[in-house]
This record gives structure tokens, sequence and C-alpha cells, in this order.
């Protein structure tokens, strides 16, 4: 067979992208391949058993659809692109999740899909049942909170709170996280699917879960009700809640629900209980509505029967791996527990050993101070023995000094004495040179007097003697170089005589006068003298008593 041939006989096929709630898929199938044949393709690549609760849901003009398994893909009305899109997604929801989802891969989906529908508003929560959640999101993420590697900040890039409770409460996102961290720490221990699973049983007994909204109305004209489709049947809804149905019919009290062309009708089990009839808004809702209800018509059924022989392997398989898992988990808790107590005994004794370090060290650091200490108090000793040695030697020295003030202090006293003795005397002397010097004062004016009287008497001695020889020769008077030489000497010379012992007499007292005078100032100048010599004694005197006093 040749190569063209083996080309020929191979199939065509058609590009699919499988998007799930955390990955995507893509493969490539058969053009006759059906709906089913996808279907279990994705379910073996996931690893998936629990195949009754999914589906492969599309988007075909604004309006969700979910994939028809006994139909063939490309006969369906799927979007006409390349590669064609699906999201696998849970069609039908369980009315107890511990009890109805074994399988781990199961779980793991439903709670992805769970929350990602809690946190895009699909399923209406409280904001403390959302912290609540949020916590053991955190715990199937990150395992047990460690704050030492979980610090402050770790959530900022997670999506954990609806946005509607972000707004409701004016809290920033440290308080937030504080809040979820505060669940988060409690959950220690607990494995990743038990956290899950904790998840979906408090999700479970929200209101809004698992519930699929149409919008119908009880007559043609007017959309004014909801018919909410779930897990225990079929429930009306006004326009405006959601939480609260109006009128439940569960699938056990259901006959028949029939449909013909917008008309949708629910006939009880009670054949005289009211027919219930809406109309919905296309015939194609009423088709969607009509295939869930009979898909959760049918697990409600059979979750009443004897499990089939596969699920109950499942079921022992799953109690086998829980069990397995559970003694998994208990070894590693207690390997962890014996770890973190390992840790905790090796922290203890690394405490326990840098305690005995720092003690060993702050007693070497005490040793060390002691014997600086003993080195320093030896050295003070000596110090202080120098300075006794210095003290006594200044002690002496100061002994000294004082008797040597002592001695200057009486000999300053004795000077002192002296010194105001010879003040006195000086002053006497003062005195006596003040008198003697206005005595002399007045013996010159008497001398200066008799001078004056002695001049005035010689004046008038040789007027007369004048007037006398004016009287005897007259014309010697006029002409006296003619009088005879021994008459005129003979005449003369008493006068003369008289004359010259005058004058001798006064030249004479003149002269005393002058000397005495001359020996009163130099007397006077010998005084100062002295006095100029007693006043630097005296200061000198002071100054040493001043000193004196200062020492003592």
């Amino acid at each position: 067979m040749s190569i063209r041939g083996l080309k020929k006989k191979q199939p065509k096929t058609f590009k699919v992208k499988i998007i799930t709630v955390d990955a995507e898929m893509e493969f490539s199938c058969e053009m006759k391949w059906k709906g089913k044949d996808l279907f279990d393709l994705v379910c073996r690549a996931l690893g998936l058993r629990e195949t009754w609760f999914f589906g492969l849901q599309y988007t075909m003009k604004g309006m969700c659809t979910w994939l028809k398994m006994d139909k063939k893909v490309l006969d369906q009305e799927i979007p006409k692109e390349d590669p064609i899109s699906f999201h696998f997604l849970a069609k039908f929801y369980p009315e107890k999740v511990e009890e109805e989802l074994l399988q781990e891969i199961t779980q793991h989906l439903f709670f992805l899909q769970v929350k990602k529908q809690i946190l895009d508003e699909e399923i209406y929560c409280s904001p403390e049942a959302t912290v609540l959640l949020a916590s053991y999101a955190v715990q199937a993420k990150y395992g047990d909170y460690d704050p030492n590697f979980h610090e402050p900040g770790f959530l900022a890039h997670d999506e954990l709170l609806p946005k509607r409770v972000l707004r409701q409460y004016q809290l920033t996102a440290e308080m937030w996280e504080e809040k979820i961290t505060a669940w988060y720490a409690e959950h220690r221990g607990i494995a990743r699917d038990e956290a899950e699973m904790n998840y979906l049983k408090i999700a479970q007994d929200l209101e809004m879960y698992g519930v699929n909204y149409f919008p119908i109305a009880q007559n043609k004209n007017h959309t004014d009700l909801l018919l909410g489709v779930d897990a225990k049947g079929i429930h009306i809804y006004s326009i405006n809640n959601r939480f609260s149905p109006n009128k439940s019919f569960e699938w056990s009290a259901i006959r028949n629900i029939s449909y013909s062309e917008k008309e949708l009708t629910i006939k009880p089990l009670d054949k005289k209980a009211e027919v219930f009839k809406f109309f919905s808004s296309q015939l194609k809702v009423n088709k969607l509505i009509l295939q869930l209800c009979i898909g959760n018509h049918d697990l409600f059924m059979r979750r009443r029967k004897v499990d089939s022989i596969e699920i109950q392997q499942m079921k022992a398989q799953a109690r086998e791996e829980k069990a397995r898992k559970k003694m998994e988990n208990q070894r590693l808790a207690r390997e962890k527990q014996l770890r973190e107590e390992a840790e905790r005994a090796k922290e203890e004794l690394e405490r326990r050993l840098f305690q005995l370090e720092d003690e060993a060290r702050q007693a070497n650091e005490a040793l060390l101070r002691s014997q600086e200490a003993a080195e320093l108090l030896a050295e003070k000793a000596q110090i202080a023995e120098e300075e006794a040695k210095l003290l006594a030697q200044n002690a002496a020295e100061a002994e000294q000094e004082r008797q040597r003030l002592e001695i200057t202090a009486l000999k300053t006293k004795e000077e002192k004495r002296l010194m105001e003795q010879k003040m006195r005397e000086a002053e006497l002397i003062a005195v006596k040179l003040v008198k003697e010097s206005d005595r002399r004062a007045k013996e010159a004016e008497h001398l200066k007097k008799d001078l004056h009287e002695a001049r005035e008497a010689e004046r008038k001695a040789k007027q007369k003697l004048l007037d006398i020889t004016r009287l005897n020769y007259p014309h010697m008077v006029k002409y006296p170089q003619y009088l005879p030489t021994d008459t005129r000497d003979a005449n003369f010379d008493k006068g003369s005589i008289k004359l010259d012992l005058k004058d001798v007499d006064l030249k004479r007292l003149s002269f005393e006068i002058e000397r005495e005078r001359l020996d009163y100032l130099e007397k006077s100048k010998k005084f100062e003298d002295r006095l100029k010599e007693l006043k630097s004694e005296i200061h000198a005197l002071k100054l040493e008593e001043k000193q004196s006093g200062l020492y003592s």
C-alpha cells in the first residue's frame, strides 16, 4: 500500500478547545464524532469517572447551551470557529457533596466552579460566610498557616471576596486579609481536599447554590417570574427574590413535564392538584429547561435506588482512598508533629546552647572585667598611695608654709608696729618741720623787716652826710675834685667806717639768711625722701599682710 493510499484513509478532523475553570486543552476530533465521544475524551484526559455531573457548554446567540451527547458535534448549532470552544462545567449538582462526590478531581472541579460563582455573585453569600469560605480557599491553596512564611500582604494578588462585600464595608485590603488570616490560622492540619470539601459543605447550604434560573411568565405578555431548577426540584420565584421560592415542586411530587412551543406544563403526581403552566421567551429555553429537569430527575431517582456495581466500586475505592489518605495524613501529621517537636527541641537546644554560650561569654567578660577591675584597683591603690605620699608631702609643706606664714605674720605685725611708730615719728617730724617752717618764715619776715629798716637807716645816714657836707663845704659839693685829699679823706673816714660796718652787718645777715634757707631746703628734701621711703615700706607691708591673709 502506498503512502498516498494511507493519506486518503485518514479521517477528517476538526479542532476543539476545552476550557475548564483553571485550564485549557485542545483536541482533534473526527468529523463523525458525537457529543458523547468528545465528552468521554475530555473526561479521560482529566481522569474523571463521575461524568454524570458534567457537560460541555457553549454560547450561541447570547444563550448558554449544553452539547447533546447523542448527536454529532458538527450537526448541532455550535459556533463556526476554529478551534470550536466548549466550557467543561458542572451541569448538575449533588444534594450532599460529602456523600456523592467520590473522586478528588470531581470535588476539585466543583470547588473551583462554586468558588467562581460566589466571586462572580451568581450565588449570594453573606459577608461573614464569604470570609470563612475565603479562609478555606486559602488553606486549600497555601496549606497550613506559617507566620514566618505567610507575611502580611501574601494574599494581595488573590481574589477571595465578592466585589459586593468589598463595596459594602469600608475596609482596606490589609483589614480584610487580617480577618481572613484569623480564620485561616485555625484550619491548621486540614489537607487540601478536606479544605475544599468544607468549602462545598458550607456553599451547598446557600439558597442559590446549584439553581439554574430562567425568566418565565404566567401568560404570554408578561415575564414576571423566575423558574429555578436544582437537584431537589422545580421552584417558582418572584422576579426580585431569588432566595425564597413562592412555590416548589419536588421531583418526587412531579408526574410529568412537557412543553408545546413556548408553553411548559408541570403535572403534579397528585391528579387532583392544579397543573402549572407557564410561558418562556423562546422554544430553546423550554428545551433547555426540560433537559435540565430530566437530568436532575434522573439523578434524584438514582440517589434513592441501590447503587450500581460501578458506583459501589467507586464508593469502595473512594472509601479506601479516603482511609489511605487519612492514614497518610495522620502519618504525615505525626511526622510533621515529630518534625516540629524535633525542630522545637532543636530550637530549644540551640536556644539553650546560645544561652550557655551567652552565659559563658558573659562569664568571660565578667572575668575580664574583674581582672581589669583588679588591675584598675591595683593601679588606683598605687595612685592612692602616691597621692597619700603627695598629700603627706603637701601637708608637710603646708605645715611649713603655715609656720612660715605665722612667722611672717609675726614679723609683719612687728614691722607694722615699727612702721606705725615710724609713721607717728614722721608725723611728729612733719609737725615739727611745719612749726620750724613757720618759725623760720617769721624769722625771715623779721630779718627782711630789719634789713629794710637798716637800708632805710643807711639811706637816711647817707642823706644826712650829704646834707652836712653841703653845709660845711658848699664849693666842694659843686666841685668835689678841688677838695683837698687829706681833708677829703679825713672827713670821710668816720662815715666810711660807719658805712663799712653797716655793710658788713648787712652782708653777714644776708649770708646767714641764705645759709639757713639752703639748710631748710636741704632738710625739707631729706624729709620728703624719708616720707617717700616710709610710704613705699608701708605699701609693701600692706601687700605682705594681704598675702599672709590669703595663705591663712
